[in-house]
């Protein structure tokens, strides 16, 4: 297991990749849909190699990962595609059609339909419990596993249980999971929104794109992940089963100021991966670290992908 704390990683990296968080590849990708089972999945792909998919989290879509696309174009095949409910992909209608099982069918759907049989999976936040889960239930179809600012379940599992802090930061969630979109007390206050779940986007460019592409997704749709998926976990119930031992190479990113997630659902996720586990801390970054710490993500990323060609 290696461990590297803070963006103390490598000056050199650092110089060679720093435009990347500068990047900008809006018009350079291309467009693509996966069908899975009628539901179409949005994707945009960029570069040449072996295959990558990124995933992204709430409230998201595939342009969160625009530095790490760049970043890994000359080298790998990057898809990221837009979750259900997001964007350009479907919004299918009923609580249901979020559940867990649709949410891994679709990354295989996009897979499938690139004529590839495994991938390097990449997820933040929903999409990091999605590539867990992907790999939990098709092992055979995961190259390499990179997480973001989500804890392993079990970790997760224990500290939504045991840990007062983070039972309290996951308040929002029970909020989530009880009301609805239009709720005048949903989020922040006021009822969900494009510009409201833009308000974390720094770059007042990418803003504009990210109130675009919200007001285009499913804010019913966005709310089922929750109420089909998030874990009831909590001091007056006991933590769900152990999840499947993983045989996969792990690389694992952590904003230390997330105060959805909290660090400590990462201790022993070494001891639950039996290939080797990396895991990189960034000390300013908040939740969206891939963007909040996106020098570091990016050049970290390739090196540890490159190492595994």
């Amino acid at each position: 297991m290696t461990f590297i704390s803070s963006a103390r990683n490598s000056l050199i990296g650092f110089l060679l990749f720093s435009s990347y968080a500068f990047a900008d590849l809006w018009d350079e990708v291309e467009h693509g849909y996966a069908d899975n089972n009628g539901v179409k999945i949005h994707y945009a792909t960029i570069g040449e190699g072996p295959l990558v998919i990124m995933i992204h989290g709430f409230p998201d879509f595939w342009y969160s990962w625009r530095h790490q696309m760049e970043g890994l174009k000359d080298d790998f095949r990057v898809v990221a595609i837009d979750q259900r409910g997001y964007n350009l992909s479907d919004k299918p209608e009923g609580d249901e059609n979020y559940n867990m099982r649709y949410l891994v069918e679709d990354v295989a759907a996009v897979i499938q339909h690139l004529d590839e049989e495994k991938a390097t999976i990449i997820g933040h936040d929903w999409g990091g419990i999605v590539s867990w889960q992907f790999a939990f239930n098709l092992p055979q179809m995961v190259e390499n596993l990179v997480i973001l600012n989500l804890p392993h379940p079990n970790g997760l599992g224990r500290e939504l249980a045991t840990n007062v802090e983070q039972q309290q930061n996951s308040g929002y969630a029970r909020t989530f999971i009880e009301g609805s979109p239009s709720d005048p007390d949903i989020l922040f206050g006021g009822p969900m929104t494009a510009e409201t779940l833009s308000f974390w986007v720094a770059d007042q460019d990418a803003r504009l794109k990210y109130v675009e592409a919200f007001e285009q997704s499913s804010f019913a749709g966005m709310l089922a992940y929750y109420k089909q998926n998030y874990p009831r976990a909590s001091a007056d119930t006991p933590p769900p089963p152990p999840a499947p031992q993983l045989n996969i190479p792990l690389l694992v990113f952590h904003g230390l100021q997330d105060t959805a997630l909290h660090s400590d659902g990462l201790n022993n996720t070494w001891d639950w991966n039996d290939k080797d586990t990396t895991i990189v801390s960034a000390p300013t970054a908040n939740h969206f670290v891939q963007q909040d710490a996106a020098d570091l993500v990016t050049t970290t990323m390739r090196w540890w992908l490159k190492a595994r060609q």
